[in-house]
């Protein structure tokens, strides 16, 4: 890396930490990794509890956000779907390995309006629609096939009309209480910085955390 480089990602470092609002600086971010991640900018690990406490992780995409929060798409009736109606509460960590930076959000989930989730919906593929309804998400499957099948019975049933959203498929929105930002550097040297508040409609506070 050449001094100038040094210089420009020293610019970086100092805006990251001196970023007096989360969600403006997250969507900066992700702007960023717009531009150089190779697959899917938007995936993240979301993380849950089960009833008995142990955590589940998986990668989802996010689908949107603003200052009410970081929407994602999901069964209802899969383990996923329980564990967040369940608990009313989730984890997510975004990690762009190409600008080595990673954001770790925490906080309750609430479903997103219909409206909203009848507008995304509708913007899938068709495909994608027919599998909402065809996938029994999370629970046994027989074999290939058997999904195969329920996906050709909902492609004849809807045919060539509309195909409305299941009502045990929606958008949940997690409402950050933290944001942590988090940047490499040398020597494992890294800038930490997060954002708390006590609840959703609170005020944020910021500190800067050892690496």
């Amino acid at each position: 890396m050449t001094d100038a480089q040094d210089h420009t990602e020293e610019l970086k470092n100092n805006d990251f930490v001196e970023a007096a609002d989360p969600f403006a600086l997250f969507g900066s971010w992700l702007e960023d990794a717009g531009r150089s991640e190779p697959n899917d900018p938007n995936a993240l690990a979301l993380a849950t509890v089960d009833e008995e406490g142990l955590p589940n992780v998986r990668m989802v995409l996010l689908k949107d956000f603003d200052e009410r929060g970081f929407v994602f798409y999901t069964n209802f009736e899969s383990a996923k779907g329980h564990e967040l109606v369940n608990a009313g509460k989730a984890a997510m960590c975004f990690h762009w390995k190409s600008l080595r930076r990673q954001v770790r959000i925490r906080g309750g989930v609430v479903q997103v309006p219909d409206t909203e989730a009848d507008a995304y919906y509708k913007s899938r593929p068709r495909g994608s629609r027919i599998g909402a309804w065809a996938s029994k998400q999370s629970r046994p499957l027989e074999s290939r096939f058997a999904l195969e099948k329920e996906v050709a019975r909902y492609t004849a049933k809807f045919g060539i009309g509309d195909i409305p959203r299941p009502g045990y498929w929606s958008g949940m929105r997690l409402e950050p209480v933290s944001i942590e930002f988090w940047h490499d550097r040398p020597f494992r040297l890294h800038d930490r910085v997060v954002f708390r508040r006590a609840g959703p409609e609170g005020g944020w506070t910021k500190v800067r955390l050892y690496p």
